[in-house]
């Protein structure tokens, strides 16, 4: 690879790390995965970095954090922890806002988490990433209509498994 290749790999890292944690952390649900996630997802964009440089790497990227990500959920067949059907009591002071968006996120994080490695993945691609169902079609190597089913029966579930989502503040109704 030579020096200005080398350069523009370094900047892309820099731009676009924030994002991809972002990403690999609704993935993961796990700060400490999500880096180890991106981490090997830039690894590998390295490797192709030369045939990649002038074209779209952030798609390359993002196409292997989620493909290794799966292979993780597959890998991995153990179930996460929990959390609890009552969150605690929020404390009485000015920071209940911010204490009820982070119950929701919780919550959130584990209703995600009980969903299925290809549904979740749809979810977060389609709701999070906010790409095209044909973007993640093309994403996932499956086929629009796929996306649509694994779509609609994510979100059926998600409106079993945490009802209390649709009527939180925080909300953005994007689950209705």
């Amino acid at each position: 690879m030579t020096a200005s290749r080398a350069e523009e790999f370094e900047a892309y890292v820099r731009a676009r790390t924030p994002a991809l944690l972002r990403a690999a952390y609704l993935l993961t649900g796990d700060q400490h995965l999500a880096e180890d996630l991106v981490n090997d997802a830039l690894i590998r964009t390295h490797q192709a970095w030369p045939r990649l440089w002038d074209g779209s790497p952030e798609a390359y990227t993002r196409k292997i954090m989620y493909h290794l990500q799966i292979s993780w959920w597959r890998r991995r067949r153990r179930s996460p922890e929990r959390l609890t059907d009552v969150p605690p009591e929020p404390a009485r002071t000015a920071r209940v806002d911010e204490q009820a968006q982070a119950v929701t996120r919780l919550v959130l994080q584990d209703a995600l988490s009980r969903l299925g490695a290809r549904q979740r993945a749809v979810l977060v691609l389609r709701y999070f990433e906010d790409l095209s169902e044909s973007e993640v079609a093309e994403l996932l190597g499956v086929t629009v209509g796929t996306v649509k089913s694994q779509s609609a029966k994510a979100l059926a579930r998600l409106r079993v498994i945490a009802p209390h989502l649709l009527d939180s503040p925080t909300s953005d109704r994007k689950l209705r």
